[in-house]
């Protein structure tokens, strides 16, 4: 338990949950910032010193990521029995002490290293912090309380664009992994001041019988892979990260490279893209996923794969009309469409499982969403490239839109039964 914070023993008054949702939110904005400042870097890693090819660019996300999804199981099983504001502090100052790091890399190998390293820091939060929100909040709350907390995707992800192609137009690239990393020391002692309600606070039907002690651990994994709701949200989840990956890491050098865009204009003009359609996309979703729930327990998987799919013909013109009067208004669509999906999906995937198995759940969901997703998408565009063109490589990112849309919206037109 946190010092400051101990754990209440019912629902976490209103107060505190609003502060705790606050506290949470802006962290993850730090979380993201830090984690996508190295895609406003690509074009200045491939000229200076250490002469990044794209391949070893897009590597600097998969060795994040492969990282992040194979810690994430660990922090699931502590984030599911300990204190999570502790763990969460813990998280949020070994992210911020690596990014920091990078900017001290004196070859390929040692910023992988820093880059790798900021993947453990990010599973301890990503995978506690939902399950934390869901004690805080009553399920028919968790659509817009996760598009608050989702906000920070878009906006965390649009201000590392910004930040680091400014800093590093300004300052250098060195200075940029600096400046993103610092501020982040602070933020992991705001952590330690969170509330850690029990398990199952907010939903007292779902709480275990007095005296059992509910299955935690390992066995959550097996009890998770056979509820067949949570595998359909999370396979269609693993092919919208699939594009949403390979997206975010390379639309700022697409951008520059093949719309002939320049750098500084190409890292603000995506990151405000991002910000606006981030926040009114993910703040829609989640608004309608809660309405709808009173009409069909299906509500989030409906908004997720429809808007999902919807979204697949405005990001092929975006990627391929070379126009700025089409593709920019294209781009915008396609963002607003895409994040409209992450509300509603976190909410379902939270749903779908017991209050005693979230943190594992989330873990499960990130290590699935990452392996199959953006794991391979960064490099695998990356070598298509090197191989051809980075106009054509990044036409994958529609494709992998359809079929996760295409999973979600089967699994909400038959109910997820089975």
């Amino acid at each position: 338990m946190s010092a400051s914070a101990p754990a209440a023993h019912g629902p976490v008054a209103a107060r505190l949950a609003a502060r705790g949702l606050a506290v949470l939110t802006l962290i993850n904005l730090f979380n993201y910032l830090d984690r996508f400042v190295v895609a406003s870097l690509v074009e200045s890693l491939r000229a200076s010193e250490l002469h990044l090819t794209d391949t070893q660019s897009g590597a600097l996300m998969t060795g994040f990521i492969v990282v992040y999804m194979v810690a994430s199981p660990f922090f699931g099983i502590l984030g599911d029995k300990g204190s999570r504001p502790r763990l969460l502090a813990l998280g949020v100052f070994v992210w911020s002490l690596a990014t920091a790091a990078a900017g001290l890399a004196r070859s390929f190998a040692t910023l992988f290293a820093a880059r790798a390293t900021v993947g453990i820091g990010e599973a301890a939060y990503g995978t506690i912090a939902p399950s934390l929100l869901a004690d805080y909040f009553s399920k028919e709350k968790r659509g817009r309380v996760y598009a608050i907390f989702f906000c920070a995707i878009p906006i965390g992800s649009a201000l590392g664009y910004i930040v680091g192609g400014y800093a590093d137009t300004h300052l250098g690239w060195r200075s940029a992994f600096f400046v993103a990393g610092l501020p982040g020391l602070l933020l992991a002692f705001l952590a330690l001041t969170l509330p850690d309600p029990p398990r199952g606070a907010s939903e007292a039907e779902n709480a275990p019988p007095e005296g059992a002690s509910p299955e935690t651990g390992w066995g959550s994994y097996l009890a998770l892979a056979r509820n067949r709701p949570f595998r359909i949200a999370v396979l269609g989840y693993a092919a919208y990260t699939f594009g949403i990956g390979g997206m975010a890491f390379w639309m700022p050098a697409f951008l520059e490279r093949v719309r002939g865009v320049p750098k500084e204009v190409a890292t603000v003009q995506f990151g405000l893209v991002v910000v606006v359609t981030g926040f009114i996309g993910t703040f829609t979703g989640g608004f309608v996923g809660d309405a709808l729930l009173k009409r069909t327990k299906e509500a989030y998987l409906w908004v997720s794969g429809v808007s999902t799919l919807l979204a697949v013909p405005f990001a092929f013109v975006a990627l391929t009309v070379p126009n700025p009067r089409v593709y920019l208004p294209s781009l915008i669509l396609a963002q607003l469409l895409v994040f409209a999906s992450t509300g509603p999906i976190n909410s379902a995937i939270i749903n779908d499982v017991l209050p005693w198995q979230r943190a594992a759940a989330v873990a499960a969901c990130n290590f699935t969403i990452h392996i199959l997703g953006d794991v391979p998408s960064p490099p695998l565009l990356g070598a298509l490239s090197d191989a051809a063109s980075l106009q054509s490589a990044v036409l994958l990112v529609p494709v992998a839109f359809l079929v996760g849309g295409a999973v979600w919206t089967w699994g909400a037109f038959s109910g997820r039964r089975g």
